[in-house]
């Protein structure tokens, strides 16, 4: 075992797209293809509001998969909220237990209630063993 902490802030996406939750399920697919990204983070409402998360999965399972209409469904309709947060400083491996705990594939990274970025297991996977196991 290494004794290196690999922290989340140290392997996590900072370039985070969001989209209101009003939005159409059309409309967040244009996104995600123009950022080239599988999951857009859902804007809050308001103060003590909590993010959302809609993925590419959500899209099959909950729209194409049930036979809905992608212009008339909105993302908050399909989207996960509150979505799973991990403060930034927390060690990765407790980050990856409780995602497989929850059986989720990523979370959003808080920094004193800010939202600063997203983080999923294969970018702690992957981070983790480039700083702790020697090529």
């Amino acid at each position: 075992m290494s004794d290196v902490v690999v922290k989340v802030s140290d392997v996590m996406q900072t370039s985070l797209v969001l989209i209101d939750g009003l939005a159409s399920v059309r409309e967040a697919v244009a996104v995600m293809e123009k950022n080239r990204v599988s999951s857009l983070i859902i804007e809050r409402r308001q103060a003590g509001d909590e993010y959302g998360v809609v993925t590419v999965h959500d899209i099959a399972g909950k729209v194409i998969g049930m036979d809905r209409s992608t212009n008339r469904t909105s993302v908050y309709q399909i989207m996960t909220k509150p979505a799973l947060t991990v403060h930034s400083h927390m060690n990765v491996r407790y980050a990856l237990r409780m995602l497989s705990r929850f059986n989720i594939t990523r979370a959003l990274v808080l920094r004193d209630d800010e939202l600063v970025g997203l983080v999923t297991m294969r970018d702690m996977v992957n981070g983790y063993i480039a700083r702790t196991e020697p090529s």
